[in-house]
């Protein structure tokens, strides 16, 4: 079996007296899409900022591709990438010139090629001139989902993607990124409050409560398995009742 592209030991944030994150463990395979999922403050986007060399670690480690973060940043930092809609590309830069950006920042190879494949995949032709800074939104995380598979990335890090868009347009996005983890050794680990999306394109699914795992499975059974009949009505029960999931 090949190497998990992701995998997370024991690990922990604390600010002071405050833990965001307690001693978590989990994986990510090759071609599969994992749904980080949990109230706000659970700790979902203090994990992927780890991830991501952004914050670091109380302690645990973390590997991309057994690559260990903590010790070989740059390795394996290059094998990851990211989007997010709070974290729009440079609005004075046109798509075209963001794509280059970011894709020497890579140091993709073949560069002209790589973006040129990527503007036609993400139907961003008619918008290659065009500053980021002017585009609808829809538009824009087309063009930050272009970005984060410039460098054919093993681990793609994707934080709320379609929160800001329309039914068909995230409908769309979903579409794109199921083809782009099932087409080469790429894992995802997505965060979503769509559940309903969540079901639609996860295979697997860990719930955080106050920085913990608390349940972990597949997202179109597991409510079952613990008494309820939607994704959505799980979600709402490790909002409000984390204890009585944690006994069952």
């Amino acid at each position: 079996m090949p190497p998990p592209v992701l995998s997370v030991r024991e690990l922990s944030k604390n600010y002071g007296s405050l833990v965001a994150v307690d001693g978590i463990s989990f994986e990510v395979a090759r071609q599969e899409i994992v749904g980080l999922l949990g109230p706000n403050g659970a700790g979902k986007t203090t994990t992927i900022n780890m991830i991501l060399g952004v914050l670091e670690p109380s302690g645990g480690s973390i590997r991309i591709e057994e690559v260990d973060l903590a010790k070989r940043r740059s390795q394996a930092l290059e094998r990851t990438n990211f989007a997010a809609v709070y974290a729009p590309l440079p609005g004075n830069l046109t798509v075209e010139q963001n794509l280059r950006l970011f894709g020497l920042l890579y140091r993709v190879k073949k560069l002209g090629e790589r973006i040129e494949q990527l503007i036609h995949e993400f139907g961003l032709d008619a918008l290659r001139h065009a500053k980021c800074g002017v585009l609808s939104s829809g538009e824009q995380t087309r063009v930050c989902l272009a970005k984060a598979m410039l460098n054919r990335p093993r681990l793609l890090l994707l934080d709320e993607p379609t929160a800001s868009l329309d039914p068909a347009t995230a409908q769309e996005i979903r579409v794109m990124i199921r083809q782009f983890a099932a087409a080469g050794p790429t894992g995802v680990l997505w965060t979503s409050h769509n559940m309903y999306e969540v079901e639609e394109v996860c295979d697997r699914v860990l719930f955080l409560s106050h920085g913990k795992i608390l349940l972990e499975g597949n997202p179109k059974t597991l409510p079952g398995e613990h008494g309820r009949e939607t994704l959505e009505d799980l979600f709402i029960a490790v909002a409000r009742e984390p204890l009585a999931l944690a006994r069952a």
